[in-house]
């Protein structure tokens, strides 16, 4: 019989190698994710990752306007930026890209630093100024940057709270911008079929939301989606361009 402090230390042993276990499988569980059906086919899905994570062809990212005195960021951009080797800091403090409201400036990803293939700055201006009506505005600037790329997966972070800014609810957030793009790209398509638009379809779009406000961004999404099926339903259906030549 093995003496009792044998006994207790292979048990310790034993329990430390369980949670050790299961720690690491938490750490490679996949990301919460829920998807949505939103209009003419695009797959709407509210993810919990970070901007470095998607593998997608596009990831979109917002900033508010550079300020001089030193921008706040925490989390995600800080992680984004530091794996890009600090390149958005670089050109904020440069004045190369200040963050005006819908300015834009879209950089490839060099090999080896985040997963999606190309990067979308849009600018949010003015901390003061933002409102849902700017946020919808930059949902159909992404949307019309992503068919310009010929993007079909998209993945979009506001990195409003992670730029020390709460003064709109997450849940509101993803309603105007999805409402914004997709209203862009039910747009869009009409103007294909009339052959004034070239051939894009976008197959997914990916919202990124923090863990905690998970459930209130598919809310948010959920009505964003209810929200345009009933304004598409009231666009007029006759042609943009006229007949005459």
């Amino acid at each position: 019989m093995k003496p009792r402090h044998v006994f207790f230390a292979t048990l310790a042993t034993f329990c430390l190698m369980t949670v050790s276990v299961a720690l690491q499988a938490e750490d490679t569980k996949a990301p919460a994710e829920k998807s949505l059906a939103g209009l003419h086919g695009v797959k709407l899905t509210v993810k919990a990752q970070g901007p470095y994570d998607a593998d997608v062809p596009l990831q979109v990212v917002c900033f508010f306007k550079h300020k001089t005195a030193g921008d706040v960021t925490k989390g995600a951009p800080v992680e984004l930026d530091k794996r890009l080797g600090g390149v958005i800091t670089s050109l904020r403090n440069r004045g190369e890209f200040v963050g005006d409201e819908l300015e834009t400036l879209l950089l490839t990803s060099p090999a080896g630093t985040i997963k999606p293939t190309q990067l979308l700055l849009i600018g949010l201006g003015e901390e003061t100024s933002l409102d849902l009506a700017t946020m919808e505005r930059i949902g159909r600037m992404a949307l019309r940057q992503a068919a310009a790329v010929g993007a079909k997966k998209v993945a979009f972070a506001p990195l409003l709270r992670d730029q020390g800014n709460d003064t709109l609810s997450i849940g509101d957030v993803e309603t105007a911008v999805v409402r914004g793009m997709l209203l862009a790209y039910d747009t869009d398509k009409r103007l294909q079929s009339e052959g004034l638009a070239a051939k894009y379809q976008l197959e997914e779009w990916i919202v990124e939301a923090g863990p905690a406000f998970f459930d209130e961004t598919i809310t948010g999404v959920q009505k964003a989606v209810n929200e345009t099926t009933a304004e598409v339903a009231k666009r007029p259906v006759t042609k943009y361009a006229t007949s005459g030549k």
